[in-house]
């Protein structure tokens, strides 16, 4: 799978652990050419069959963009250490990658590739995390003030952890990246759409709750202070595309 990888991320512009508690996240975005979704989705159908029909191992999620401009794609996958980019025993990957060049990449407008680390101590136990999670909400966040940021990120989500007996969200911290990508986001994983419709206290409320409003009117301060930009989108798992 790591040959489509850097398919998608070459051409158009001329492994995974599920255990391990500090694990890395691969994520390619992709941007679809207007009236090509449908033509895109059959070639990594197509991709998918060619690769587990030659038994590849590699595994990935394929999500869809929920709200925003044009269509847009991200496409994810884990690995332990940095050792496993210098791998190159696909051999599945390779049989296929004909499949990408003639039947993925003509529908692609652009790739964004970034990669991000897992804060396990700020995020939600990977023992909690639920295999039925077919939505995310997630939000980035560009920062001025690192300090500030992580000393109010731990503040919160720990009080969280202790109202509510685990974190909602599970945070990141890219690494590198183009100047508008973000410094970190968290992800927040629902069951569906409707699990939106939940009536449930936002985060801020919950440790209003528990530390009193003046503490929650500071750290919600400290926090915009910090914070130098923010955006967030939803994210549907495309299922038929992922392996």
């Amino acid at each position: 799978m790591r040959t489509l990888l850097y398919l998608l991320l070459v051409l158009p512009l001329l492994g995974v652990s599920q255990e391990t508690n500090n694990y890395m996240l691969n994520m390619s975005e992709i941007t679809v050419k207007p009236g090509h979704n449908s033509p895109f989705k059959e070639g990594v159908m197509s991709w998918k069959k060619c690769y587990k029909d030659n038994e590849g191992e590699f595994k990935w999620s394929m999500w869809k963009r929920v709200q925003g401009k044009g269509i847009v794609y991200t496409m994810t996958s884990r690995m332990d250490n940095w050792a496993e980019m210098d791998e190159n025993n696909d051999e599945a990957g390779k049989k296929c990658r004909m499949k990408v060049v003639d039947l993925i990449l003509p529908h692609v407008e652009s790739v964004e590739y970034n990669i991000a680390k897992r804060m396990p101590d700020v995020s939600k136990s990977n023992s909690n995390l639920s295999s039925d999670t077919k939505l995310v909400w997630v939000y980035n966040v560009k920062v001025d003030n690192y300090d500030s940021f992580m000393e109010t990120v731990k503040e919160v989500e720990s009080t969280i952890k202790k109202a509510e007996g685990d974190a909602r969200g599970t945070w990141y911290s890219v690494i590198g990246g183009a100047p508008e990508v973000s410094d970190f986001f968290v992800v927040v994983p629902f069951k569906n759409f409707a699990a939106l419709d939940e009536d449930r206290d936002g985060v801020w409320k919950v440790y209003e709750n528990e530390k009193g409003k003046s503490k929650a009117d500071a750290i919600k301060e400290n926090f915009r202070s910090a914070v130098s930009k923010d955006w967030s989108y939803m994210y549907s798992l495309i299922e038929d595309l992922s392996y």
